[in-house]
């Protein structure tokens, strides 16, 4: 199972980090849509951000988007886009896939 963990600044509540562990094993290894589909939408959406303010990690099996600072407005459209984007992809493999807000 993937587990994503969104996490929110308690003021502003703009997300502040994304972490995504685990593998969805929905199909075989290199066959995995699920997986292939967070995959991309991590990927797109850390190419989308435009400030410098963040730590990245983008291993097999976890990927991590850690903002330094708040996000700034543009930033904080992607980070949202791609949660709308995760929680989509939950919503049609939620045996697969499971998100937790904090």
């Amino acid at each position: 199972m993937i587990k994503i963990v969104i996490k929110r600044d308690v003021s502003s509540q703009k997300i502040t980090s994304i972490e995504v562990k685990g593998h969805a094993n929905s199909d075989d290894y290199g066959k995995d849509l699920v997986c292939a589909a967070v995959s991309t939408v991590i990927t797109g959406g850390m190419n989308a951000l435009q400030d410098k303010e963040y730590d990245f990690k983008l291993d097999e099996g976890h990927a991590y988007i850690k903002a330094l600072d708040i996000p700034s407005d543009y930033d904080a459209v992607v980070l949202k886009t791609i949660e709308i984007q995760l929680k989509t992809i939950e919503e049609s493999n939620h045996k697969y896939v499971q998100i937790e807000n904090l």
